[in-house]
């Protein structure tokens, strides 16, 4: 699919790969919408990027993304591509959470819950465009868990599963459907809660790359858009799946010593 002349809905998008996708199709001539939870946010990146069109909300409330619809099909009739960006990352002691069991599950919500919720509500109108597309952003963590990282691992391998099972469903309509599973990329999602131990001293893909490729592949047709060592972890899920989740495990340790002190 070309990525010039669309209409763009990509969630997420005040920040990190959201914020760069959306200023690479602008410089194609797409119009981008992009959403946020924070409208100071959103209003710093308008008025850093000129062109780009922001709209306030929450893909963790489904009244949020009812009221989203209603406002992008009424200015944006031509909407036809959603990116599904939005996402939360945290490091989590799971022997620290049997009190907050609301918390505990908030990259549930927000990552998984969220972009089936947006598709849900976009699907119909997507499928009467000509040409569409679905953008569901995993994770290289969807084929291996970090395992300090355990809610939002299975929040990126249930968001692969379901992405399977959405283009297999939509295989006889105009909506293609692609997976973009990122490596570590430097933005503050990734550096928010995280060190150069807990992420094995690797150092993260440059946003600007992963960008590059995901444009790239979507351009394509590539289904499943696995940059640098995203394709090394499935790979290795199949050929060492315990060696490489031994190797990302190894954190564990630290962090159940910090606990304790």
């Amino acid at each position: 699919m070309k990525m010039t002349n669309n209409t763009v809905l990509i969630t997420g998008g005040s920040s990190g790969i959201g914020l760069e996708l959306a200023t690479e199709l602008l410089k194609r001539g797409n119009i981008v919408i992009v959403t946020g939870r924070d409208q100071s946010n959103l209003d710093v990146v308008r008025a850093k990027v000129p062109g780009l069109n922001t709209i306030q909300s929450d893909v963790s409330d489904p009244s949020a993304i009812r009221d989203l619809c209603q406002k992008v099909m009424t200015q944006y009739p031509n909407l036809n591509v959603l990116v599904n960006n939005a996402g939360i990352m945290r490091k989590i002691n799971l022997h620290q959470t049997s009190s907050n069991l609301e918390d505990v599950t908030r990259e549930i919500e927000i990552n998984l819950n969220g972009t089936i919720w947006m598709v849900s509500q976009f699907l119909p109108h997507l499928k009467k465009q000509k040409a569409s597309a679905i953008v569901n952003v995993s994770s290289g963590l969807a084929f291996v868990p970090m395992a300090i990282s355990p809610i939002y691992s299975a929040s990126k391998a249930a968001i692969h599963a379901y992405t399977r099972a959405l283009r297999m469903q939509l295989k006889n309509t105009s909506v293609v459907v692609f997976e973009l599973a990122p490596p570590g990329t430097e933005t503050p999602l990734f550096r928010g809660d995280f060190s150069d131990h807990d992420v094995g001293g690797f150092k993260p893909m440059s946003v600007k790359t992963l960008v590059s490729q995901a444009i790239a592949g979507i351009e394509k047709g590539t289904p499943e858009i696995r940059p640098g060592l995203s394709n090394v972890l499935k790979t290795m899920s199949r050929v060492a799946p315990n060696f490489i989740f031994k190797q990302l495990s190894r954190p564990v340790d630290q962090m159940l010593a910090e606990s304790q002190n």
